[in-house]
């Protein structure tokens, strides 16, 4: 069954005044974007000291990363209609809140099961501020070329946040231990709570809610990462995993079956037969696999098989945030040049390079080959994203803005996800080791998906 609003009142109003763009509300919404970016990879280093702390398995690691991004992405398909509906401030307001509270709750978390339950709701209020924050830019800045730049300044934040949050995770965990890293997003939710009260209010667009688009989207994504994680420890043909992929394909097919049936879906179909939605949303998947999968797997890389410690392996990300944040400052002036579509082609393409690249990485790999072998996978997705998401962006009208968002960055997490639990899978060898053979089979596998979405964005999106 489906629940739906009723619509609000049309307010009518005098014709608005074209914007040039709101630095505070950019502040503010490259905060947010930042924090509950540096969540993610600032955990993955975490995750050793968490394991020796709370006594969980790999199975319980991946899902400390999974039940944060799994609830990210389906969660963000509602919340980029609840960011059109309730207004991008507020709804901005109310996620930054949710996600501080939810810091809290995992910081004080005294098991594992704990941890991931307050996983979930952090995941969940994170899910409202990724759409709302560029929702917010979308609305800041009415010219095109002020609005691309800001977009890229945000993805700048974002993408730097990739890889400096292990670093920042490496050093938190070795001076005052893992639950420093949950902590440290309590003043930063203050800060952008502050920030957005000097910001003007942000315009409503009346959206009825699809609560049975929500629940199939959830049942979906949990049960194929279930599947996922669970099979590479059950079994793929044991009762649990096939019940858990059962589950996510009759939720899928229900899922699409609401969606045509609702009268204001939250994934409205017609706008995924846009060529240019449907491409942005498969590159966003397999750049956000690859390069998560890769973070994910070189935070244990470096600690289990190298015996580095959190503060050293969180340093070897060093290099990698550079080449991040300086590939995402010229992407936007290059796509200006050459045009977004050969941006967004090359950047693929040295990411799925750098997949094949880390193939021969070993025990005995140099410390320095390592790094330079990183350089591409920095380059390859700094380089995609921002063009991709410019893109998107434009191809849809402004009060579609948070709907378009949600849908983008649910299919990149969804992608992080997915890689998460498939390299998790493979990685553990016997006794809960460092399985080599797995982690060249998932770099392999993240490097064909992105060679396939290569093609399809050289061959289908516009040359202009």
């Amino acid at each position: 069954m489906s629940a739906t609003l009723a619509p609000e009142p049309v307010r009518t109003a005098a014709p608005p005044t074209p914007r040039t763009g709101s630095p505070v509300a950019l502040v503010a919404s490259l905060l947010g974007f930042t924090v509950i970016t540096i969540d993610v990879t600032a955990v993955n280093i975490a995750l050793p000291d968490i394991r020796a702390t709370l006594h969980g398995g790999m199975a319980g690691l991946q899902w400390v990363v999974d039940a944060y991004t799994l609830m990210f992405a389906a969660l963000m398909l509602s919340a980029g209609a609840l960011a059109d509906r309730a207004g991008a401030r507020r709804a901005y307001a109310w996620g930054v809140g949710l996600f501080t509270a939810a810091s809290l709750a995992c910081a004080l978390a005294p098991g594992i099961g704990a941890l991931i339950a307050a996983r979930v709701a952090q995941g969940g209020a994170a899910a409202m501020v990724m759409p709302a924050s560029l929702a917010l830019i979308r609305q800041a800045y009415d010219d095109p070329r002020r609005r691309a730049r800001a977009i890229a300044l945000w993805t700048v934040g974002g993408s730097a946040a990739v890889a400096v949050g292990p670093v920042l995770g490496g050093i938190l965990t070795e001076t005052a231990g893992w639950r420093a890293v949950f902590l440290l997003n309590l003043p930063v939710g203050a800060a952008i709570l502050a920030l957005l009260a000097r910001t003007a209010r942000s315009p409503r667009r009346p959206a009825p809610l699809d609560i049975a688009g929500q629940v199939t989207a959830v049942l979906t994504l949990a049960g194929l990462a279930f599947a996922v994680i669970e099979g590479g420890h059950l079994g793929w043909t044991s009762t649990p995993v096939l019940a858990a992929f059962a589950v996510a394909a009759a939720s899928a097919l229900a899922f699409r079956a609401a969606e045509k049936r609702h009268r204001a879906p939250m994934v409205p179909l017609g706008l995924l037969r846009q060529r240019q939605v449907s491409v942005a949303l498969a590159v966003g998947f397999a750049v956000n696999a690859g390069f998560y999968g890769v973070t994910f797997l070189l935070g244990l890389y470096y600690q289990q098989l190298r015996g580095m410690s959190g503060v050293e392996a969180g340093l070897m990300f060093v290099p990698l945030a550079a080449f991040i944040t300086g590939t995402n400052l010229v992407s936007p002036r290059l796509a200006e040049r050459v045009g977004r579509r050969r941006v967004v082609v090359l950047g693929q393409a040295i990411l799925a390079l750098a997949m094949f690249a880390l193939l021969p990485l070993a025990a005995d790999t140099p410390l320095w080959l390592v790094l330079v072998l990183l350089i591409p996978t920095g380059i390859g997705g700094a380089l995609a994203v921002p063009a991709l998401t410019a893109q998107l962006m434009d191809s849809v009208p402004g009060e579609r803005a948070g709907t378009a968002s949600g849908l983008l960055n649910s299919l990149r997490q969804t992608g992080g996800a997915m890689s998460v639990a498939l390299f998790g899978a493979l990685l553990a060898g016997e006794g809960a080791g460092f399985s080599l053979p797995g982690m060249r089979t998932g770099l392999l596998v993240a490097g064909l998906t992105l060679c396939a979405t290569t093609a399809l964005a050289a061959r289908l999106l516009p040359r202009g």
